[in-house]
């Protein structure tokens, strides 16, 4: 099938280039010049396991293709998708403006019947509000010319976008027209071989079931973290209790990890949208509000454990000592810093008069370009080369290969001895034993009561 996909960004280039590796023909549109020439010399804006290799066959073969001329891949596209971005509004909504001036261009150029496809995570009720602005664009030409709108919500996740593309869990259809649905599946028909994944709804409950699925994983998250700052305080191991818990099939093993709290372009934005919606409709999301209220509290309980190290005895704190972080991104297998919980804790450390050594294997460059050059930041080449001259480490990003160090060495390294396991990577005992002060999350020497 022929498709217009527009958006190069996460969701767009993702999708695209899954539905150009089952032999789609897909054209791609963006209005940045540069990142279009780009793709087409094969420069990758964004990391994701897998990604790259795909989008450069796929391309080579004629059936991926990027291009700023919005005319000319509606004109080529009996589907088109909308993945722009829809980033927060200042109250917390999403922001509606790139879906909607999208929507206008589509009514502004489409000749032939068109299946309209929200892929970008919109509020409830958003496909009306395309629907209306093509709708008001063919108007203006004079003309009608029949179409649909459908709602197709993303469920990717950031550092398995691929997979969860090639071989998906669900994929949800919200439409109205049942020929619209029968396109969808035929587009889909490679993805949905083995069993049916498939799910069909109303136009509104699909675009309520991509929040509400981003809103429940977020509270599992939430939910933790606040029973790991309970740990804390009554002198329990919160690994011990995720084991007894997870152990039971209702509850299930999925995001029950404590940690420093959730990040990304998802969580975050797609909470406070959903609750901003709930608002908006007369009704008070007291849970939504509550995982926001946790999430936030938790970005800083980092610091609040070298904090409580630090300031015992005459100490003076953090001034003056330096840092190895290990980890920006806000999860492995990402370069993405949105809503990091490393943005926080280096703020904070920075604050408090401390210096920074960061190390992350792909985020360095994001790094550079949020902070910029300055004295008490330097972003280093390896995890090893992060704790040259460093009193402490803070491990913020899961990476594979922090999973194992040498606690030897690291005793031998860090002036201090002492670890803050932001992740809860490593064995409070193992750690111990090796003479280095450990401090998790829900664990470890945390779980002492001050």
């Amino acid at each position: 099938m022929r498709v217009a996909i527009f958006g190069t960004g996460y969701v767009g280039l993702v999708t695209g280039t899954c539905l150009a590796e089952v032999g789609h023909d897909i054209i791609c549109v963006d209005i940045d010049a540069a990142k279009v020439e780009g793709l087409n010399n094969g420069v990758i804006p964004i990391y994701e396991p897998g990604l790259e290799p795909m989008v450069k066959a796929n391309h080579a073969a004629g059936r991926l293709r990027f291009t700023t001329d919005a005319a000319e891949a509606i004109a080529h596209g009996e589907v088109v998708f909308i993945a722009v971005g829809t980033p927060p509004d200042e109250d917390g909504s999403a922001d509606l403006q790139y879906v909607l001036a999208v929507a206008r261009t589509i009514g502004q150029h489409i000749q032939r019947p068109t299946v309209v496809v929200d892929k970008s995570t919109v509020p409830v009720g958003t496909a009306d509000r395309v629907r209306d602005a093509i709708q008001a664009e063919l108007q203006k030409r004079g003309v009608e010319i029949p179409f649909d709108v459908v709602s197709n919500p993303e469920f990717l996740k950031e550092g398995d976008a691929v997979k969860d593309c090639m071989r998906p869990d669900r994929i949800v259809i919200g439409a109205n027209n049942p020929a619209a649905v029968e396109k969808l599946k035929r587009l889909y028909a490679p993805f949905n071989r083995n069993h049916e994944r498939i799910v069909v709804m109303d136009v509104r409950s699909a675009e309520l079931t991509k929040y509400a699925a981003n809103a429940m994983l977020a509270t599992k998250i939430s939910f933790m973290n606040e029973i790991a700052n309970i740990a804390e305080r009554v002198g329990a191991d919160i690994e011990h209790v995720r084991q007894g818990i997870g152990s039971d099939p209702r509850i299930g093993w999925y995001f029950i990890y404590p940690g420093a709290g959730y990040g990304g372009s998802c969580f975050p934005k797609d909470v406070q949208a959903l609750a901003r919606t709930a608002q908006q409709n007369g009704y008070t999301p007291r849970l939504l509000d509550a995982v926001e209220e946790v999430n936030d509290a938790q970005k800083g309980h980092l610091y609040e454990l070298i904090q409580r190290h630090y300031d015992r005895g005459e100490d003076e704190g953090v001034r003056g000592r330096t840092f190895a972080v290990w980890g920006l991104a806000f999860k492995p297998n990402t370069d993405d810093m949105r809503e990091a919980s490393s943005r926080r804790l280096l703020a904070q450390l920075w604050e408090g008069g401390a210096k920074v050594r960061a190390y992350d294997p792909e985020a360095s460059h994001e790094a550079r370009r949020i902070f910029g050059e300055r004295d008490d930041l330097v972003l280093c080449d390896s995890a090893n080369a992060a704790l040259d001259g460093a009193d402490a480490l803070v491990v913020v990003t899961e990476w594979k290969q922090f999973r194992s160090p040498d606690f030897s060495r690291l005793k031998g390294v860090l002036k201090d001895a002492v670890i803050f396991d932001g992740r809860n990577l490593y064995e409070p005992a193992e750690v111990e034993q090796a003479g280095i002060a450990y401090y998790g999350i829900g664990r470890g020497r945390s779980v002492h009561a001050e």
